[in-house]
């Protein structure tokens, strides 16, 4: 049988910069659904990317003193790494500088301004260059950005724009129609109360104040604004062009996407921007757009210029991946914002990772090596208590399933840990310690082991979507090919068969000696980045006392060590119109072979001195008071030229 599609995508992350923890919340969410729906057995296509144009892009790229398409290319690469980090699993990644997208936006913008859906206008208005937004004066929050609250500035430029309110009452019709289309509700009733009722804007979508972005083929002096160009990812993506003559086999198959899954932040872009367009271009739209809230580090959202960022990678180094992707999917709720400290993942690490997950799969190993010899024991007759331990596996892949059918995360990965503390609970109603002492009850204890290997493969099953390579090594030492849904029944497990190697999976970590080191760590930080204190300098000089001292080139044709001083060396230098002899208290810092060829800078002009009985006649440039540098020219630089 044919397996069912399901198509699903992220937001795809803007290009500026290296991404905190909050926005690498989404794809770890998203690989964990993705993960989910393929042990259901579902041919699922998960899409995620970049979003590489903009004002703030060419900016970025102007400050760090290189091209645009060079600092995205920079940048994606870092995402790409932190995603591949994090284990996603996605299918595709795509990036708004690739040609093809490009080629298809331009053609998008076409179709839609032929239609007559896109007309020529100016706009004036106040412009966030972060966000990316316009707003009115009355959107503004204390004269800032309403979305960031930074500043903003005015700006008037010629524009093209989307006649959005010519879809307004279709688009209304259908969130009517389609209930589950914004999820959660509280983002519906947002969209509609805040945006749809009050009636809709025409939205700018070309701008000429910069040029990074994807021209306007029939007018090129404007660029395609992010509305267009990053929202038809999702099409793209799938190869879709309003050129092609036939649409290609991907789209045809994957498209409309079963969930954009995004952060609460742009909702009205994806829920009221994005279908509007698509209506425009007679496509079908999205069946449900679930938009995730923030993580704040403890009470406050996470920002950079409150230096209350955390980085996934860094966490990782810290309790490794898997630990990162759970207290990630564990502690965000479904609506409301969750939050990070260190404090807190510790605590989930310890509680549930090492103690009721590591303990459970170390101790059940380890006591059928001990009691069975590795082998997998038979179960015999099953006692209310048995029974009790497979309702409770078999409520939990209800739970997990109805559960993440709606999204609700956090609440699956509850589920499962209640269902792996049943187990732990079950080893102490039952005692296999007392039962191994006596052959009379080494049947009961065989059904227990048997039991417990059982509930512990089918927690990893219902765990593989979250903290797969953690169940990957769990299946080891259970020695079992037994991972999908299919397979998460009470009784499949093979007995007779050895179990694995046991390894500790999350060693507990000491909460007090933990953060004694990140304390130290966020120390040593801010001492490298302080800006060390201005130096006394000396007293100030006028152009005409500067000029009096004569610098040129010179190059090191000869040096060696002064005898019987440490410090000092004796240069034979080249200025081409002579040749010099100078002695440098440089020896602790080079040897002579190293200076030979070099070309350095010389002043000329100072006074001849005796030092330890050898004349110098100038004096070489260095920095530095602890470690000296002697100052290095360019190979090619002439000798004897004056230094100004």
């Amino acid at each position: 049988m044919e397996k069912q599609k399901f198509y699903m995508t992220t937001a795809i992350a803007y290009a500026s910069g290296k991404p905190h923890f909050g926005n690498t919340y989404e794809v770890i969410m998203s690989d964990a659904y993705a993960r989910y729906k393929r042990q259901r057995g579902y041919d699922v296509r998960f899409m995620t990317g970049t979003d590489e144009h903009g004002q703030k892009i060419e900016n970025l790229a102007k400050d760090h003193g290189v091209t645009p398409q060079e600092y995205v290319d920079s940048v994606s690469d870092v995402i790409k790494g932190v995603w591949s980090l994090m284990n996603s699993s996605h299918d595709h990644f795509i990036r708004t500088t690739d040609d093809y997208h490009k080629k298809a936006v331009k053609n998008i913008f076409k179709k839609l301004y032929e239609k007559g859906d896109i007309y020529k206008g100016s706009y004036e208005g106040w412009y966030c260059t972060p966000c990316e937004s316009f707003f009115t004066e009355t959107q503004l929050v204390d004269g800032k950005c309403p979305d960031c609250g930074r500043e903003v500035t005015k700006t008037k430029e010629e524009a093209y724009f989307f006649k959005m309110s010519k879809y307004a009452d279709r688009l209304m019709q259908y969130i009517e129609d389609n209930p589950g289309f914004i999820q959660p509700e509280s983002r519906k009733k947002e969209m509609i109360n805040n945006f749809l009722k009050p009636g809709l804007q025409d939205l700018c979508v070309s701008r000429t104040a910069f040029q990074w972005g994807i021209p306007v083929e029939f007018d090129p002096k404007h660029v395609t604004y992010v509305w267009i160009d990053a929202l038809s990812n999702y099409i793209t993506g799938l190869g879709y062009d309003p050129e092609n003559e036939v649409q290609p086999e991907l789209y045809n198959k994957y498209w409309p996407a079963d969930v954009h899954i995004i952060g609460k932040d742009i909702v009205r872009f994806h829920t009221i921007y994005w279908p509007i367009m698509l209506m425009a271009l007679d496509l079908p739209l999205p069946k449900k757009v679930f938009a995730h809230p923030w993580f704040k580090f403890g009470v406050d959202k996470m920002s950079k210029s409150r230096g209350n960022v955390v980085y996934a990678d860094e966490l990782a180094e810290k309790f490794g991946v898997d630990g990162v992707r759970y207290y990630a999917l564990s502690e965000m709720p479904y609506a409301n914002d969750g939050s990070i400290t260190y404090e807190s993942v510790i605590t989930r690490y310890n509680m549930d990772l090492a103690n009721n997950l590591g303990n459970l799969v170390s101790r059940t190993v380890a006591m059928t090596k001990k009691y069975f010899g590795g082998i997998i024991p038979a179960p015999a007759e099953e006692l209310p208590l048995d029974k009790e331990l497979k309702d409770a596996c078999a409520a939990a892949y209800d739970k997990v399933c109805e559960l993440m059918d709606d999204y609700h995360v956090s609440e699956a990965t509850a589920e499962i840990f209640n269902m792996l503390s049943r187990a732990n609970k079950y080893i102490d109603e039952t005692t296999p310690w007392i039962l191994a002492k006596s052959e009379e009850t080494k049947p009961r204890l065989a059904t227990v082991i048997y039991n417990l290997l059982e509930a512990i493969r089918i927690g990893a099953v219902l765990l593989s979507p979250f903290i797969p390579a953690t169940c990957e090594e769990i299946f080891k030492q259970v020695n079992t090919d037994l991972t999908s849904y299919d397979d998460a029944k009470f009784g499949l497990l093979k007995s007779g068969v050895s179990v694995g190697e046991a390894k500790i999976l999350f060693a507990r970590i000491d909460e007090k000696a933990f953060l004694e080191q990140i304390e130290k760590e966020r120390a040593a930080k801010e001492e490298a980045e302080k800006k060390p204190e201005k130096p006394e300098g000396c007293a100030i000089i006028g152009i005409d006392k500067f000029a009096e001292i004569e610098l040129r080139t010179a190059q090191v044709i000869a040096c060696e060590k002064v005898p019987k001083a440490k410090k000092l060396l004796k240069l034979q230098l080249d200025l081409g119109y002579e040749q010099r002899q100078v002695v440098s208290g440089i020896a602790k810092f080079y040897e002579p072979d190293d200076l030979i060829g070099k070309k350095v800078v010389m002043v000329a002009n100072l006074a001849p001195a005796k030092l330890c009985g050898i004349e110098s006649n100038g004096m070489i440039l260095a920095s530095g008071e602890e470690t000296v540098r002697v100052i290095f020219l360019d190979k090619d630089t002439p000798n004897g030229e004056r230094v100004r």
